[in-house]
């Protein structure tokens, strides 16, 4: 059972002294739809995880190393926050990787609609309140235009800014110059989470600071960035201990996040706006 290896990946990484003596959080999925109808209501804040389940990240980590980010992240949550959790969403807007094989993507009018149309499905029986547990940085651009919408129905759609819930974190421990994708930080924090799940071996030091642009494996492709490994950034320099502080300020941030998310105002309907998913 997946969450049952949540279970054990977040037991293998949290100290005694962090560990909580049981769940708050509901996983959707493990309830019966007479259970649901209970677990929804108005007052409910819904999480829905994102993460790619097939995207490249260097010849060092996973294709799924997003999804490993997003599940780890939402049992941490499950643990402290009263909220009900909904499947990870697998599928998002990666433009940048497209090159490299497995790599998947929708295009943003997909990536948009699918957030929509889930958090439609999910309000129609109570909640109005939902919050998108991101570990992308492509994917603000498909999120942004899913809120408007939902806005229009007097849902309130929010999610996860790395920009901002990471920066502090990422530039008390980081050496490399720059990057952002399979780097230093992104490896440790695998390093931290599930060190099965990275192979230091093949780590490599991959940055063209002048790039601009998807990755490419092609040298001097137009408006690209030059990437043979598939890396931006330095992933040699990844360590454990690194990730740990960055991943624990992730859980911070994620939940204040939250909490923000359950208090703020609904937004007011305009039903001239609402129409469909477009």
């Amino acid at each position: 059972m997946r969450w049952s290896v949540l279970v054990a990946l977040l037991a293998a990484t949290a100290s005694p002294a962090s560990a909580q003596p049981a769940t708050r959080g509901i996983v959707l999925g493990e309830l019966t739809w007479v259970e649901a109808e209970r677990a929804l209501t108005p007052d409910t804040l819904v999480v829905i995880p994102l993460g790619a389940a097939a995207k490249e990240h260097g010849p060092h980590l996973k294709l799924k190393n997003d999804l490993i980010l997003a599940d780890y992240l939402t049992a941490r949550v499950i643990e402290r926050a009263d909220v009900v959790v909904a499947p990870t969403v697998p599928y998002h807007f990666y433009p940048s990787f497209l090159e490299y094989p497995g790599s998947t993507h929708l295009r943003l009018e997909t990536a948009r609609d699918v957030m929509v149309d889930i958090v439609r499905s999910l309000s129609a029986h109570g909640p109005k309140r939902f919050y998108v547990l991101n570990t992308g940085i492509s994917t603000n651009r498909a999120l942004a235009p899913a809120a408007e919408l939902l806005a229009a129905d007097g849902i309130l759609l929010r999610y996860t800014i790395l920009s901002e819930v990471l920066a502090a974190a990422e530039a008390s421990v980081k050496e490399e110059a720059g990057g952002t994708h399979a780097d230093e930080i992104e490896t440790s924090m695998i390093l931290y989470i599930d060190p099965s799940a990275v192979d230091m071996s093949k780590a490599a030091k991959d940055y063209d600071a002048s790039g601009r642009g998807p990755l490419s494996r092609v040298k001097g492709r137009p408006n690209t960035t030059y990437s043979p490994t598939g890396i931006w950034g330095d992933a040699t320099l990844a360590t454990r201990e690194k990730g740990r502080v960055v991943v624990d300020a992730w859980v911070e941030g994620t939940l204040k996040d939250i909490e923000a998310t359950r208090t703020a105002p609904l937004p007011s309907p305009r039903l001239a706006a609402r129409g469909g998913a477009r």
